[in-house]
């Protein structure tokens, strides 16, 4: 059973709101942002690019699983992952399109699948990343990169990625979390609606 089975489509957004207020001045992973503010510095560009609700609001939450997940928060002491993707993921998939939840479970995956298809992408990593991603398996090797990208949410997925590795600028001003929260709402009610 679901142990956020309590939750329902009335209070998702409160619960997620609770956790922000709580926890998001914890560190984030090494880096020198805290957990919210890396989070919404990657909804801040998201935002700031277009995108489409859901992209900002999947960018916004995809670290959630580090505050949900029962193994707790990463550290740069870890030697085996913590597996925060699918927390999140399990926490969000019952309120949110299946879009908004295969970005935060696979946010990872995405990290491992730019390794493997563009040598770069790999250069660009800050130390803090290239410790998560030796513990989370590496970079893909051709039968996951071809299992991959069989996801319809291909796109999505790269894109969320690629708006997290970008939200870890110490100082960077961006809107609150509170300025998402009717974005938010207005995801979870029209989803409800459509069950």
């Amino acid at each position: 059973m679901n142990k956020h089975a309590e939750l329902s489509s009335n209070n998702i957004v409160e619960f997620i709101a609770d956790i922000f207020h709580r926890r998001g001045h914890e560190e984030y992973l090494g880096e020198p942002v805290t957990m919210a503010e890396h989070m919404l510095q990657g909804a801040h560009f998201a935002a700031n690019q277009g995108e489409s609700d859901e992209i900002i609001v999947a960018t916004l939450l995809h670290d959630i699983g580090h505050f949900t997940s029962e193994f707790g928060m990463f550290s740069m002491d870890d030697t085996e992952d913590r597996w925060h993707e699918n927390a999140g993921a399990e926490v969000l998939e019952a309120f949110f399109p299946s879009l908004i939840s295969d970005c935060v479970r696979y946010h990872v995956a995405a990290k491992r699948y730019l390794c493997a298809t563009s040598p770069e992408y790999y250069d660009q990593l800050s130390e803090a990343s290239v410790h998560s991603l030796n513990l989370q398996g590496g970079p893909m090797n051709t039968t996951e990169v071809a299992a991959f990208e069989q996801n319809p949410n291909l796109d999505a997925i790269i894109k969320v990625r690629k708006f997290d590795d970008r939200g870890k600028i110490a100082g960077l001003e961006t809107a609150p979390f509170t300025y998402y929260i009717p974005m938010i709402q207005s995801i979870v009610d029209t989803h409800s609606a459509g069950q």
